[in-house]
């Protein structure tokens, strides 16, 4: 094994213990001692990593961004039934939302968040720079003259939050299990159905 391939193996592994140690204890309560107990390294190599835990908070932020990325893949097709295309793109956003490492990030930067809002806002502004998929696919669908005029983030968000109504907020917040097979497809054809009647042209 390469010295790069360990050096990236623990600095995974301590994120992985960041992550468990926050959603456990919450921010406050987690020492970088426990963290590098955990991830099984050293307090040396944690500090190396990540000199402090808001780095580390930040890390998993990234973390949400790079689960989330697989969406950017999907661009929108002129030409192709639009239908078709959210439906897609609602099946990948429903598989993200499902994910159990996805739910685990999410429940450890939520909690940040309520407990200092402040701490959680300026991590987020490191990624402002970044547009989210689904709503670079609602301003080309804008664009291509399918979909209605308005803020196309405005509009991403009400597609998106019809999903995480039943497929997300549940699940990280009450313990709810994941939705069967069936009813994310219930949900998700209802969901592009009510926003093509009301944005569709």
């Amino acid at each position: 094994m390469t010295t790069e391939r360990l050096t990236d193996r623990k600095r995974a592994a301590i994120v992985q213990a960041a992550i468990a140690e926050f959603r456990q204890h919450g921010f406050d309560a987690t020492s970088m001692d426990k963290i590098a107990a955990t991830a099984g390294v050293s307090k040396r190599t944690v500090y190396n990593h990540f000199p402090a835990k808001e780095e580390l908070f930040a890390e998993i932020l990234q973390e949400l961004w790079n689960c989330s990325a697989p969406l950017d893949a999907l661009a929108y097709r002129p030409g192709v039934p639009l239908r078709a295309q959210l439906l897609e793109l609602m099946r990948q956003k429903m598989l993200l939302l499902q994910d159990e490492y996805f739910l685990d990030v999410a429940r450890v930067a939520i909690a940040e968040a309520i407990h200092r809002p402040q701490r959680a806002r300026e991590m987020v502004e490191r990624l402002a720079d970044k547009e989210e998929g689904v709503t670079g696919f609602i301003r080309a669908a804008q664009q291509d003259g399918q979909l209605q005029e308005g803020d196309p983030a405005f509009i991403s968000h009400l597609l998106q939050g019809q999903l995480k109504a039943f497929a997300f907020w549940p699940q990280v917040a009450m313990g709810q299990p994941p939705l069967d097979a069936e009813r994310q497809q219930a949900v998700i054809e209802t969901a592009v159905d009510m926003f093509l009647s009301y944005f569709g042209r």
